[in-house]
C-alpha cells in the first residue's frame, strides 16, 4: 500500500475526538493526503425526536458558518499549511452523516475518537464509532484516550 490520499476525521471536540485528530494529521503528514474533518450536528436534538419537552431551534446559517470556522481552527497549528484540509459541517444523525461523507469523498481511511463504553452505558447511549466500523466502505481506525 502507498499510503493513504484521503482521511476522514469526525470531530466531536471530545477529548477522544482530540485523539483522533492528532493521528488523523500525523496520517494525514505522513502521507501528504487530504484531510476531511467532518462535524454532525445532531437532528436528533431538534424537533419531536428530542428528548425534552420542548422543541430546540435549528442552527441559523451565522451559526453553521461559525462551527465550519471553529472546525478549520481545529486542526493543530503546526499542521496548517503543511496538509490540505476540507471541512465539512452537516446535520443528521452522526454515523449516517460520516458514513455518507466517506462515501461522497472517497476516502480511504477514517480516523476517530471512540469513549469506549461499556455495559449500560453503551446500551443506552450507543456508539457511533461502532456503527461506523460496522457499516464503513472503508477501514476505520477508533482511537481512545487513555
Amino acid at each position: 500500500m502507498n499510503g493513504f490520499k484521503k482521511i476522514l476525521c469526525p470531530v466531536d471536540y471530545s477529548v477522544c475526538s482530540n485523539e483522533a485528530l492528532k493521528q488523523a494529521v500525523s496520517l494525514a503528514e505522513r502521507d501528504k493526503a487530504k484531510l476531511y474533518l467532518i462535524h454532525v450536528i445532531d437532528i436528533r436534538m431538534y424537533g419531536h425526536e428530542a428528548p425534552l419537552s420542548f422543541e430546540m431551534p435549528k442552527p441559523s446559517e451565522e451559526t453553521l458558518k461559525k462551527v465550519r470556522e471553529e472546525l478549520a481552527n481545529s486542526v493543530l497549528k503546526e499542521a496548517k499549511g503543511k496538509i490540505d484540509v476540507e471541512t465539512i459541517v452537516s446535520m443528521g444523525i452522526p454515523a449516517v452523516e460520516i458514513i455518507n461523507a466517506a462515501k461522497e469523498k472517497g476516502v480511504d481511511l477514517i480516523v476517530m475518537g471512540t469513549h469506549g463504553r461499556t455495559g449500560i452505558a453503551h446500551v443506552v447511549i450507543g456508539s457511533v464509532a461502532e456503527n461506523v466500523v460496522r457499516k464503513s466502505p472503508c477501514p476505520v481506525l477508533t482511537v481512545r484516550h487513555s
